[in-house]
This record gives structure tokens, sequence and C-alpha cells, in this order.
């Protein structure tokens, strides 16, 4: 764009952008507004989003029923302090979420972000086994292509090779990262690699069917059934990541449904408030609550997020669930899932691609030897769309009230984008 807003000139030299090498990227798009699936820019062009702006935007942007109840709420009271005093918005959305998520998990602990919940979770896992005097167990085990964030914790059960974080090695805590198994052979490995190592570990963490950050890497219910019948057989704690699977962006609520598991604990994010606000909750089972009880003030979880519980975020987060049981969003997903296998589907013969993976709400192509990030982004909004590749992928996750009409100009750029690169790859 040549023509960008005087705050956009006089204030971009002052931000520093997210997962961006400033010299070199080009500038980010300026927008002036959103709403439904479309993001307006500054120029007056509207993009479709392909992305729900990371995720969230599972009902769209500026959903009338969710900005009256931030409306409302704003009003009433703003924020309160979670430290000693309590409010409605929280207690009962801790209650709403304990009655949806499966098992017994029953006790809600709220943060402002998913890196935070996961270190939450971290915390409470390691604590867990330290209350109940069991104190060597102190390693983690994630997989290969995992993502839970980017705060120390969470940065340490990520994969250190395929992810962001290999810079920080000498600083994260070490942990087990492991191939996710999916074969016989491959369970064979990991039950002796859990025979040799559970004894040190309070838990294993897993994005369930979906390796979101990581590039999208789809499992299936079966895995995930056996992966956590495996880990209980070692007597380690499961920690599902729903921060990005969780909402309905699999196809049901919460991914871990399709699994039929009860996990220890559940960290959410991202579409709690349907991409409102920021809001998380690490989710735990009411045995991991009780190893807290105690007499002793150092038994207790000692962590407080400023912004705990914010009475604002917590309206939103209703106002989301609201919509959930009002207007059928598992329909519209399944919808979704239809139009992307059989939209997508050409992708696979294109040279230079690698794959194409549909689960739910989410596309993706994978691509090889893919370097072209900053043109594919900027030929996206040439046609009218906002798609974000990263990695080796190309994906869409679209707002789940989205149009046949609107999710077709999504993967028909998909399509004609890849297709131009994969015939120049070709003639190269």
């Amino acid at each position: 764009m040549t023509d960008q807003p005087d705050w956009f000139a006089d204030g971009f030299k002052h931000v520093w952008l997210p997962y961006t090498q400033m010299q070199t990227t080009p500038p980010p798009v300026p927008v002036a507004a959103t709403d439904g699936v479309f993001i307006t820019l500054s120029d007056g062009r509207r993009l479709v989003d392909g992305v729900s702006s990371w995720w969230t935007a599972c009902h769209g942007y500026n959903h009338p029923h969710i900005r009256e109840a931030v409306a409302e709420q704003l009003g009433r009271m703003p924020h309160v302090m979670f430290g000693g005093l309590a409010h409605e918005p929280a207690l009962t959305l801790a209650q709403r979420l304990s009655a949806l998520l499966p098992g017994d998990l029953s006790r809600v602990f709220f943060s402002e972000s998913g890196s935070v919940s996961v270190e939450i979770a971290m915390k409470m896992a390691l604590q867990f086994w330290i209350n109940n005097g069991e104190t060597r167990r102190r390693k983690f085990i994630g997989f290969e292509y995992a993502y839970h964030g980017d705060t120390i914790g969470a940065m340490s059960v990520c994969d250190p090779e395929e992810g962001m974080h290999a810079l920080f090695s000498g600083l994260l805590p070490e942990q087990h990262i492991v191939p996710l198994p999916r074969t016989n052979d491959e369970f064979v490995r990991f039950e002796t690699f859990l025979g040799e190592h559970a004894a040190g570990c309070a838990a294993i963490i897993i994005e369930p069917l979906v390796q979101g950050a990581g590039g999208m890497k789809m499992h299936t219910p079966e895995t995930l059934a056996r992966l956590h019948q495996t880990a209980k057989r070692h007597n380690l704690l499961v920690i599902v990541d729903e921060i990005m699977t969780g909402f309905g962006r699999t196809g049901s609520l919460f991914a871990s449904e399709q699994a039929g598991i009860a996990p220890d604990i559940v960290t959410l994010s991202k579409a709690l408030t349907g991409g409102t606000m920021a809001l998380a909750a690490t989710v735990a089972t009411n045995t991991i609550f009780d190893a807290f009880l105690s007499e002793d003030p150092e038994a207790a979880l000692m962590h407080g997020p400023t912004y705990m519980a914010n009475p604002l975020a917590c309206a939103a987060a209703h106002a989301s669930l609201d919509l959930f049981e009002r207007e059928p969003r598992l329909d519209q997903v399944s919808s979704i899932e239809k139009h992307l296998r059989e939209a997508l589907e050409p992708c696979r013969d294109m040279a230079g691609v690698v794959d194409v993976r549909v689960k739910g709400a989410i596309g993706t192509v994978q691509l090889q030897d893919f370097t072209d990030h900053d043109a594919f982004k900027a030929a996206f909004v040439e046609k009218g769309v906002w798609i974000r590749p990263f990695g080796d992928i190309v994906y869409v996750m679209p707002p789940f009230i989205i149009e046949e009409r609107e999710l077709a100009c999504l993967t028909g750029a998909m399509c004609e984008i890849v297709g131009d690169w994969s015939v120049r790859r070709s003639e190269s």
C-alpha cells in the first residue's frame, strides 16, 4: 500500500511487531474496522478474514450479542481484583465451563493469555506431585511439532527444532520432546520410553487432534485416546492444550470429546471470548485441586495475574457461550469442513504440494521448500482475502458464520495462488 494514514506512518516507527524481522519484512496492512467476516482496510478495501484473527473470532467480528454484553458489564464493573474479592461473571463462568468440559474438570483458574494458562497448568502438575510427596517428578513430556506458547515454561514443551525457540535452548528447562506416536510400532517405542522416564515426569502435554503453530499436523481421535491410556498406565497426568482446538474448531465443542478422554488439566483461550478480548482458563480436576488443600500455606498455588477473571472478558465469554447454545455453530463447522475438503482437493495434484489436510474448520495446504510468505500475503490481499501463511503451510481457519460465497473466495484464492506458485516452481 502506498497511501498510508498519518497514524500509521507516525506510529509505526515506535512499535515492535510479533514474529517479524523488522528490517526486511514489509509493513503490516493498516486496518480501519472489522465486522462479521470482513476486515476493512484504511483505504476502504474489504478483506474476507481467513484466519479469524489468530483463530479467535469464531462468531465473526463485532457480534451484537457479545458487544452488548461487554457494554452492559462496562457500565457496571469493568474490573476488580480477584484476590480476596469475587464477582458474579467469573464465578458463573467457572461453573458454566465446568459443566461443558468432560470428566471431573471442575476447578477453573483464570488468566489473560494462552501461554500463561499453560504455565499455570505446568505449575499445577508439578506441585500436585510435590504436595503428594513425590519430589522427583520435575520434567514434562511434549511432542515434536508441538507449540504451547512463547513464555519460558511454555517454550520448554514446544518442539525446539521445528518451533521458534531454538535460540533459548540454554535458558529453557530441559523437557522430553518425543515423536507423537501413531502406529503400533511407534506406540511400542513410546511405551518403552515411558518405562524408562515416566517416574521422573509430572505430565504429558498434547494439542488434541491438531498441532496448530507446528504446522497444522493432525492425528486421529484413536491416537489421542491411546496416548491418554498409555500415559495413565504410567501414572502420568495428562494436560490437554485446547487453546486453539477448543470451542468448535475441530467439529466438536472440545477436541478431547472426539477421543472420549477426560484429561487432568485443560487449557483454554483464543475463542473463549469469541475473539473480543484477552481471557484464558486452566481447568483442573478435583483430584488436582484437592492436593493443594492443606494447613500449610506453602502448599497453595502461588500464582495470580493482575487482570485475572476480568469481568469484561468474562461477560464476553458468557455471550460467546450463549451463541454456541443458540446458534448452529457446530453445524456450520461441519459445512465448512465439507467445503474445504472439496475445494482444496485439487491442490493435492499440484507440483510442490506435500499434503492437503482438513479437520473441522481448518484447511491446510503444505508446500515443499516454501519461503514466499510475504509475496503470498500480498497476493492474497490483492485477491480480497486475509490469509497469513507460515512455516511450510498455507491455511484457512475462518469464522464459523462465514457464508458459502465468502468461503469460496478464500479457497479459490488459495488454489489460484498456490497453483501459480506451483507453475513458477516447475518452470524454474
